[in-house]
Formats: structure tokens, sequence, C-alpha cells
């Protein structure tokens, strides 16, 4: 099976695991320590958030500061705009901020918002039944 562990330094882990519970990850424990909490999507995407020491355990170049320094980017489909709103409301009341307002794109509508270390996410809807009638791709 193909998975994706993507590994994220934060300052605190709980407030961290926290924010990510109220978009709806969940936890899994085999993977969670007091450094480090596994955040689950799907069956095939692991988020690791990691202390600061931990993350930089596996790695030595300088941490940019997410909050200043785009690092990366990240976007997380689902089934309607419902469900980006009702996502990026609960990310916000648990502390998150949105870094840009509603992209509408007729086939697609994004919200993108930062965590509380200000790693960006994008959370998408996309009809592709629009999206191929848009672009005559099947």
């Amino acid at each position: 099976m193909k998975q994706i562990f993507i590994n994220l330094p934060v300052k605190d882990v709980e407030a961290s695991m926290n924010f990510y519970l109220q978009l709806g990850f969940t936890v899994n424990p085999l993977f969670t320590f007091d450094d480090q909490k596994c955040m689950v999507w799907s069956d095939q995407i692991y988020l690791m958030l990691q202390t600061y020491d931990m993350f930089r355990s596996g790695n030595k170049k300088n941490l940019p500061d997410a909050k200043k320094n785009t690092i990366a980017s990240f976007t997380l489909p689902v089934e309607s705009l419902d469900k980006v709103n009702e996502m990026i409301e609960k990310g916000l009341q648990a502390g998150g901020t949105e870094s840009t307002p509603l992209i509408d794109e007729g086939f697609m509508q994004v919200r993108n918002m930062e965590d509380l270390d200000g790693h960006n996410w994008g959370i998408i809807y996309l009809n592709i039944a629009k999206f191929k009638d848009m672009t005559g791709k099947q």
C-alpha cells in the first residue's frame, strides 16, 4: 500500500493535535508519543506533529518560521462546499487563521487556513464533472 507521512514541526503538540482533531483528523495511538502525535486523514495520509527537537533529530537544516515563510502548502479535498466551510469554521474556532478568502472558480472552491504554527492548508471542493466539461478532458 502506498502512504504518505507528512512531518510538521510544531511548538505545542497537544494544542496542535486538538486543532487537527477539530478539522476531522483522528489520532493513531500506535505512532503517538509525548514528542509526536500521529494524526490520520485517511488510510493513505498521516500527519506527524513533532516537537521541534523531534523534527530536528532527523534534519540538520535550519527551521524557518512557518508564520513568516511559506515552507509548503497542503490541500485537503472534501465532498462539498458546505464541508469546506464547516472545516474552516472549526479550524478558526480552534485557533487557526484564514490566510485568503474563498476562491471560487466555478468548478472549484477553496479556502486557505494556517494552523497554530503557520502551516498552510487549502480546504477544497472540486466538482470533477464541471472540471471535465470545462477542459474537455475525460
